[in-house]
């Protein structure tokens, strides 16, 4: 993309969105030795925490407005903009995440500094990465963990799916990323205002690259013991949802999976919010 980036354009998109969350959410920043976190929170103070993170792309924290009033009615929401990614965050000058550890010592800063011990976790795609790759790291400090079909934990892209992709990966613009987020939705009308912030965030100028690694070790995930929410959007084109749920089923001790029918992978957190919020919170509620 020629020119200097529309930070205030990506901005504009990123406030229009959060205007869907609940009119008592806080915006917090968070020190870490990769940066300064933002952090948006609601929900009662003395609630028990939930953190939340979003895809990867330009999904940001924003992206759980469909979900926040749900989950904040009783719980502490701490949906956080991921290091590296499009966001209200900034990165350091002198250090930046490149592993998987970095990224885990990442999240642990964030919780240190929110004052959260425990927590219940939920990621969506990157995000559920992430999250799982956290509570294999440190389980004890994870109550319950919900994967929001994620990437990289249990199977590996669909070819057409990465065909797809790789132009805005290379090259993003917003046009760009408009089409392939139509195409991966195969006819679900994204939210207009969540597909500008997707599109304003093309291009973002990040100083370091997304960190990627290989899927979390086997014997790893038969000995995680912490109760996992394993929620497939049924209509995914970014990978074989049956294969995700037989690998996860035979790999994780405690985990409960649910298919939502017709629902694309990238608009997964929007897409039902009724259904998804339900099965979110009676989880989060046993």
């Amino acid at each position: 993309m020629s020119g200097a980036y529309d930070m205030d354009g990506f901005l504009a998109a990123y406030d229009k969105v959060m205007a869907k969350w609940p009119a008592e959410r806080e915006a917090l920043t968070v020190p870490t030795p990769f940066g300064t976190a933002y952090v948006n929170a609601c929900g009662p103070r003395e609630g028990p925490a939930l953190v939340l993170l979003p895809g990867g792309g330009g999904a940001t924290s924003a992206s759980w407005y469909a979900q926040a009033a749900e989950l904040a009615r009783t719980h502490r929401v701490l949906a956080v903009d991921l290091i590296g990614a499009p966001g209200r965050g900034t990165e350091a000058g002198d250090r930046h995440p490149r592993t998987v550890a970095d990224l885990v010592a990442w999240l642990d800063a964030v919780l240190d500094g929110l004052g959260v011990g425990e927590t219940a976790l939920a990621g969506h795609s990157y995000g559920a990465w992430i999250a799982l790759h956290h509570a294999l790291h440190a389980p004890a400090r994870v109550r319950r963990l919900a994967l929001l079909d994620p990437t990289g934990c249990f199977a590996g892209h669909r070819p057409a799916y990465l065909l797809r992709a790789l132009p805005v990966l290379l090259r993003p613009t917003p046009a760009r990323v408009r089409a392939f987020l139509r195409w991966e939705s195969g006819g679900v009308t994204p939210d207009p205002d969540w597909l500008r912030l997707q599109e304003a965030a093309a291009g973002f100028p990040s100083v370091s690259k997304p960190v990627t690694g290989p899927r979390p070790a086997p014997d790893a995930l038969r000995g995680l013991n912490v109760p996992v929410l394993l929620l497939l959007a049924g209509s995914s084109r970014t990978h074989d949802t049956y294969r995700v749920a037989a690998r996860a089923g035979a790999l994780l001790p405690r985990v409960e999976t649910v298919d939502l029918p017709g629902v694309p992978h990238h608009a997964l957190p929007q897409a039902a919010p009724a259904e998804l919020g339900r099965r979110l919170s009676e989880f989060l509620g046993r």
